[in-house]
């Protein structure tokens, strides 16, 4: 549909509420705003805002729902879907400035954060005050706002869950500019339909999320990891429901293949610890006690044994942890720098990852494209990634959309879904629709035609 265009009275009447020094304008535009962290679709906002507030927000927003003008929402634009491109012009709204932790409430175990918080700096917080803030995704410089908007997962999901599960409550600034309150600092709420979880993860369409109030956990005082080389990456995986079938709870089991490990290596200038088998799972314990985890890691460490692994190493310092955890969450950006690429964010039930892996091996030989993967083995979420290298562009773009066709076909096939933790935004539409079908695709468009019926808030967006 057509979107009128900003003019001056409309610049004049959002510069007066965020400010000169907070509103850039056509040209002055930064080029950062007009895409996220991967993906290739860039479009411009005509204006761009940094509200410091709620109210501002509200205000905002208000003014956009009557005259009719598109307004898209940005934290720290570290999304892989295109999620924060502004495709329709008209105000970007970042929350760059509302980045404040209003509180932490030890009696209730929970914290009250604008949605602009950065999670590195939040985790930072909340660990030095003795707690731990559960959802872990590997890009640490992105929002909470942003994690909630797309209910990102990250590596501690298999023992602690995904951010939905951690959401107590949250304000959101809806289309029309009216500023409420979802949920709550209350344990359970059976209040009525849960509009609470139904804006989480619906990626910035239903409303603009200003705060949020997620639950705390005490933090363990003992970690431990587990590096797990192997002979196969089918043997590896396979380990992995043997583990899980044991009754332990690890807080995180990772795959990852040496070819990845290589190129971590190289962007980071640093030597992982184990590099020469084919495949690795990677496993972290917390607890309370070392006999806790002495107990956890052995019975893990004789299971993995048994089903095929070459060795078991232990790293329980903190400076050998974080140096094989830091090589983990530098695999995106040292794949990134090797080549221009797209990914599929797949999930499907875990034990079928190996025959899912399996098949992209198959179609990286037939179609002549590298494909590298890694992910999170304890829930099934998987991140592939279609490398161009020295590719033609189009050449490469043609068959890596072959490719991605076949992957969410198989992936549907092994009673999986289109997405684990990255959202759907721009890129993922078609698989989405296809997945999903007419009937609950249409229910999602009505949902969005409640909350939204000029289809202002982020327009274009995952359906």
């Amino acid at each position: 549909m057509p979107y009128p265009k900003l003019d001056k009275v409309d610049i004049a009447y959002l510069t007066g509420l965020v400010g000169e020094k907070y509103i850039q304008v056509g040209d002055s535009i930064s080029e950062d705003y007009a895409h996220d962290e991967l993906g290739e679709t860039r479009a411009f906002p005509e204006v761009m805002l940094e509200p410091d507030s709620a109210e501002t927000v509200a205000e905002i927003m208000g003014y956009a729902y009557e005259k009719g003008i598109p307004v898209t929402t940005r934290g720290s634009g570290t999304g892989l879907c295109g999620g924060c491109v502004p495709l329709h012009g008209g105000i970007l709204l970042s929350t760059a400035r509302l980045n404040r932790v209003l509180e932490i409430d030890s009696n209730n175990l929970t914290a009250t954060v604008e949605s602009g918080v950065v999670l590195m700096d939040f985790q930072e917080v909340t660990e030095k005050m003795g707690f731990l803030y559960a959802p872990d995704p590997g890009e640490k410089s992105a929002t909470i706002g942003g994690n909630v908007a797309t209910n990102a997962g990250g590596m501690r999901a298999i023992k602690y869950g995904v951010t939905r599960d951690h959401v107590m409550g949250m304000e959101v600034v809806l289309p029309t500019g009216e500023l409420v309150w979802l949920g709550g600092k209350v344990a359970k709420n059976s209040s009525g339909y849960s509009l609470l979880n139904l804006m989480i993860g619906s990626e910035g369409t239903l409303g603009i999320i200003t705060k949020v109030i997620v639950k705390l956990l005490p933090r363990p005082s003992k970690v431990l990891t587990l590096l797990v080389p192997f002979p196969s990456l089918e043997l590896a995986i396979g380990a992995v429901p043997e583990i899980i079938r044991s009754q332990l709870m690890p807080q995180a089991i990772e795959f990852m293949e040496r070819d990845v490990i290589l190129s971590a290596e190289k962007f980071l200038g640093k030597t992982f610890p184990h590099k020469t088998a084919p495949a690795y799972l990677l496993l972290r314990f917390d607890g309370h006690s070392s006999a806790e985890l002495e107990a956890q890691y052995e019975a893990a460490g004789d299971v993995c044994l048994k089903a095929g692994a070459i060795d078991v190493l232990i790293a329980n310092t903190i400076e050998r942890q974080e140096g094989i955890w830091d090589a983990r969450g530098a695999f995106l950006e040292a794949l990134k720098a090797e080549s221009a690429m797209d990914e599929v964010d797949i999930v499907v039930p875990r034990d079928q990852i190996a025959g899912f892996i399996e098949y992209t091996k198959e179609l990286e030989a037939e179609f002549g494209v590298r494909i590298r993967s890694f992910g999170h083995a304890g829930d099934g979420n998987m991140h592939v990634y279609i490398l161009q290298d020295d590719l033609e562009k189009n050449v490469w773009k043609e068959k890596m959309d072959t490719i991605m066709d076949l992957l969410y076909v198989r992936g549907s096939e092994l009673g999986g879904q289109v997405s684990g933790e990255h959202g759907i935004g721009i890129s993922k539409k078609e698989y989405l629709t296809r997945d999903l079908g007419d009937t609950l695709i249409t229910l999602q468009q009505q949902i969005k035609q409640v909350f939204d019926p000029k289809n202002i808030l982020n327009p274009g967006k995952l359906f």
